[in-house]
């Protein structure tokens, strides 16, 4: 056991943690980030826009603290996608596509009552660390 490892993972290009949890998290070859929103790393806020920025915000702030811990997009197998709304599916599948457009990672999503910051998504994700 001694040889089990978490690194907590941090960068001021993506949003600080609003509450006691880590933004992402490396151990072994993987590393995890915490549910994103599409929130604005300078401000704390929400973009303005809806889903389709959101969704492109969200992904650039997962892209920010994969890339701080030594992964990239391109390395991410499992994203979790919460959706406030299911209704917007089609229109938030279509920016996760432009993030993802070959060999895209297995994805679960979801609709649920309410997200944190009254977001319209939040996405968490497990890639590969390149070693």
């Amino acid at each position: 056991m001694s040889n089990l490892k978490k690194e907590v993972i941090k960068t001021e290009k993506a949003p600080k943690a609003i509450g006691p949890y880590s933004v992402g998290i490396t151990t072994g070859q993987f590393v995890f980030t915490a549910g994103q929103a599409g929130i604005i790393p300078e401000t704390g806020n929400i973009i303005e826009g809806g889903i389709e920025k959101e969704t492109r915000q969200t992904l650039i702030n997962i892209k920010s603290i994969l890339e701080e811990a030594g992964s990239s997009l391109r390395l991410v197998v499992k994203t979790t996608v919460f959706l406030r709304d299911m209704t917007e599916f089609t229109r938030m599948n279509a920016v996760y596509t432009e993030f993802f457009p070959e060999n895209p990672p297995a994805r679960t999503t979801v609709q649920v009552a309410a997200l944190p910051k009254n977001a319209a998504v939040e996405i968490e994700a497990i890639a590969l660390v390149d070693q």
